[in-house]
Formats: C-alpha cells, structure tokens, sequence
C-alpha cells in the first residue's frame, strides 16, 4: 500500500480520527506532537505503510506505521489503523535509530 495521502485523500486527511487520550499522550509523553505535524508526515511520506507483525501489536485490520518528516524536519513514526475509510491514530513519536533502519530497508528500498 502506498502512503494514504498520496493515493488521494486530497489536500487534508478528514478521516484522521485522534481520540482524546491518544492527543493527551502525544502532548504529555511524546513532546508535544499536534494533528498538523500527523498531516504533514502523512503528506511527506516517501514509502510504503508497514505492517507491525509483532504479536502483542496485532490487530484486525492490521496496525501499520511509517517514519516521515514534518514541515519543520521533526522525523516522527506514526503508527495507525485504517478501519472503514478512517486513519486512527494509534500512536506518534520521534522515531529511534532502530526504526528509521527497518522503515529504510522495507519501505524504502525494498
């Protein structure tokens, strides 16, 4: 699957759903990450989604994530289900050295 934004929902991802409690982590535990900067690594993603296979991240649909940049260079991994023509928003955060090296290997160049 290609990045959502770029498959054509336009110039906005009106089906971005982010609950209350997903919000409030990302403002407390992950430096203060806003919807805008989910939209714009949405926006600027280069590579495919990801599926996350492991065990105790499984869910139906699957979970997928990716590592993108914001407008401003802020590399984060966005990680979400895509459920009857909505994104939810599972988590977002810097993304560590371990994951930008997965996503470039599968995503990018595989």
């Amino acid at each position: 699957m290609i990045c959502i934004y770029k498959a054509g929902w336009g110039a906005s991802l009106k089906g971005l759903i982010i609950s209350d409690a997903i919000q409030e982590k990302l403002d407390r535990k992950h430096g203060g990450i806003t919807r805008r900067e989910i939209e714009q690594c949405f926006e600027n993603c280069e590579g495919e989604h990801l599926v996350d296979t492991r065990e105790e991240h499984r869910t139906d649909p699957p979970t997928k994530w990716f590592v993108a940049q914001t407008n401003t260079g802020r590399l984060l991994k966005v990680v979400f289900v895509f459920k009857d023509g909505s994104v939810y928003l599972k988590t977002a955060y810097e993304a560590n050295p371990d994951e930008i090296r997965i996503y470039e290997k599968f995503a990018l160049n595989g």
